[in-house]
């Protein structure tokens, strides 16, 4: 099974609601089980905890609107959007305990990083490639996203 292949399984299995899959062939054998009591942590290329179950929290879905109501809309010629350049799982934080890396209202310049991606186990810290002012961010934490998907818009005349 290719590498490809593979993530996007773990993807499927994400998005399917299923809790354990196990696939064994002559070649191979693959394992994934979601984990519902998991929490993200720091990021590092060692053994982690088994792909986890997404958790959507309505809170952080809505905290970020007041905070974009109490500022000037933003001209749509000036929002870019940071995008995702793998099939993982988001994170605002490096663990749960961490603020999260960017919050609607901060300012990013290029190279800073704005979240961590956790794909195949391996947790990959995603760097903004503009800079401006973050005024929306478009995942939940701990959801599974797609590659090239939107994250954070961000404000470029800021």
């Amino acid at each position: 099974m290719k590498a490809k292949e593979i993530q996007d399984l773990i993807d499927y299995i994400a998005k399917s609601g299923l809790d354990e899959v196990n696939i064994e062939t002559e070649d191979f054998k693959i394992r994934v089980k979601k984990n519902a009591e998991y929490s993200a942590p720091a990021p590092v290329v060692a053994s982690a905890p088994s792909s986890p179950a997404p958790t959507s929290a309505a809170a952080p879905a809505s905290a970020p609107a007041p905070a974009a109501a109490s500022t000037p809309a933003p001209s749509e010629d000036n929002l870019v959007a940071i995008k995702s350049p793998m099939i993982g799982t988001f994170y605002r934080a490096q663990n749960p305990e961490s603020p999260a890396f960017a919050e609607v209202g901060d300012k990013v310049t290029v190279g800073q990083t704005v979240c961590i991606v956790e794909a195949m186990k391996l947790f990959n810290e995603i760097e903004s490639d503009i800079a401006g002012t973050i005024v929306k961010v478009l995942v939940d934490n701990a959801s599974p996203i797609e590659y090239d998907q939107s994250l954070f818009l961000v404000d470029t005349s800021k």
